[in-house]
């Protein structure tokens, strides 16, 4: 399939030198530099191929639009919400392609709440762009500025944060893979800081990852065998801009993304219950977690900008995405890896129990998950043939479409990252999570 480039809620992705050049990350920074109206804006990016291109492209449309710039450099994309959030900055851009394939990047962007643009404004930034509706200010801008202690201010508050006396920790070794990405620096430092051992793998920022950047089992074979060889307790994995965690037990056993989540929720309303937002995506385990505590579960489309903002809405105390997303609303409104290793810590030491065994608590369900590279159209197609096929079921079509039946539920949807379609199935037991891929393949045509 040709490169395509990849516009919605999550931000602007393209294959670097193809889909995405430095003239169209100009003009995307540009548009959205006109549409929060200039001021002062932060710029960030993670440590991926064409990064600095890029940025220095994303800069120019900036200050073009009117923006008074500050740079943050290399930074986690949780720090640059956490940096919007508490700096009083009109908005922001971080160049990062998050969890795709390393020939990938873009453009994410942010308001003034340090949350992803709602659909609307994302649609208008891409009819802007598109239309070529720009103008070049002709007004003094001030030069750019940085700030490089965006990141260790980030890292203070997940510290701040902190409910649980962690000192039964102390002296805990974690097998950390920073995948060398943006997570290297700031990462290794917050958990030295709380008193744990720290063996760090893929540690420096250089962008040649490590492995294949998401963090699923399949990519994550050194992390679990560093986790068995040096006796470890636990074994953390982020993504290259550091929103995404998964985990590794004190046997050197992936335990799946979805996990972060749940764990990250159950450390949460242990202490201070309250209303959670997830994804349509997340698995049930969040639901009966929050059974535990007697407490609501809001399910939204995917793509944090939803879950974030049914978070404020709601006034939810935790929330996030079944990808090892988790948002803590204390630190920012951005899928934070820091804030989800912190959560399980304390859930560990307030427990006393090992990670394996917290695991065995939460009832297990199996997710069965496909993708396939279809054209936009073809896909839509395809998600209106499965929600005929299951009208009988009341399928939620908020994102794609969604259909929870006795043994399970299965989503289908487009990507908002890649041009694929995408089909979930999750159940108690795997044959059966497979058999609704199946009813989903077959009615789709896929």
């Amino acid at each position: 399939m040709a490169a395509t480039l990849m516009v919605s809620v999550s931000g602007v992705r393209g294959i670097v030198g193809d889909s995405l050049t430095p003239t169209v990350a100009l003009e995307f920074a540009q548009a959205y530099g006109r549409i929060l109206g200039g001021g002062p804006v932060v710029l960030a990016r993670d440590t991926r191929h064409g990064g600095p291109m890029l940025e220095a492209a994303a800069l120019a449309g900036l200050l073009a639009a009117g923006c008074r710039v500050t740079r943050l450099g290399v930074a986690m994309t949780p720090t640059v919400g956490f940096a919007i959030r508490t700096g009083g900055y009109r908005g922001g851009v971080s160049i990062t392609a998050s969890h795709n394939p390393v020939e990938w990047n873009g453009l994410k962007f942010f308001d003034d709440l340090g949350v992803a643009p709602d659909p609307a404004r994302a649609r208008e930034l891409a009819n802007l762009r598109a239309t070529a509706a720009r103008t070049c200010t002709t007004a003094p801008v001030p030069p750019p500025t940085d700030d490089t202690g965006a990141g260790d201010r980030h890292a203070a508050a997940v510290r701040t944060a902190i409910e649980v006396d962690l000192r039964p920790l102390r002296g805990t070794r974690v097998v950390l893979d920073s995948i060398n990405g943006a997570g290297c620096a700031v990462t290794p430092e917050l958990l030295r800081a709380l008193g744990l051992e720290i063996i760090h793998l893929n540690g420096e920022p250089t962008g040649q990852f490590g492995h294949r950047p998401e963090p699923v089992r399949e990519n994550l074979t050194q992390l679990c065998e560093a986790v068995r060889r040096h006796g470890a307790a636990i074994g953390c994995a982020q993504d290259p801009d550091a929103d995404r965690l998964a985990f590794v037990d004190e046997h050197g056993e992936y335990i799946g993304e979805e996990y972060t989540l749940a764990l990250s929720v159950w450390s949460v309303l242990s202490r201070r219950p309250g209303p959670v937002a997830v994804n349509l995506s997340t698995s049930r385990m969040v639901d009966d977690v929050a059974a535990r505590f007697g407490v609501r579960v809001f399910r939204t489309p995917v793509g944090e900008a939803h879950v974030a903002r049914t978070m404020l809405a709601e006034r939810c105390v935790i929330g996030g995405e079944g990808n090892g997303g988790v948002i803590d609303p204390r630190i920012c409104y951005v899928r934070d890896s820091l804030s989800a290793m912190s959560l399980v810590l304390q859930l560990m030491a307030a427990t006393g129990r090992r990670l394996s065994e917290l695991v065995a608590d939460i009832p297990p369900y199996v997710q069965v998950k496909q993708k396939f590279e279809a054209p936009r159209e073809r896909i839509d197609a395809a998600v209106a043939a499965v929600t005929r096929a299951f009208a009988d079921h009341r399928p939620n079509t908020a994102d794609g479409v969604r259909v929870d039946l006795p043994e399970g539920w299965l989503h289908v949807r487009a990507s908002n990252t890649e041009p694929i379609v995408r089909i979930i199935a999750e159940a108690q037991t795997e044959s059966a999570a497979e058999t609704l891929v199946a009813r989903a393949k077959v009615a789709a045509g896929l």
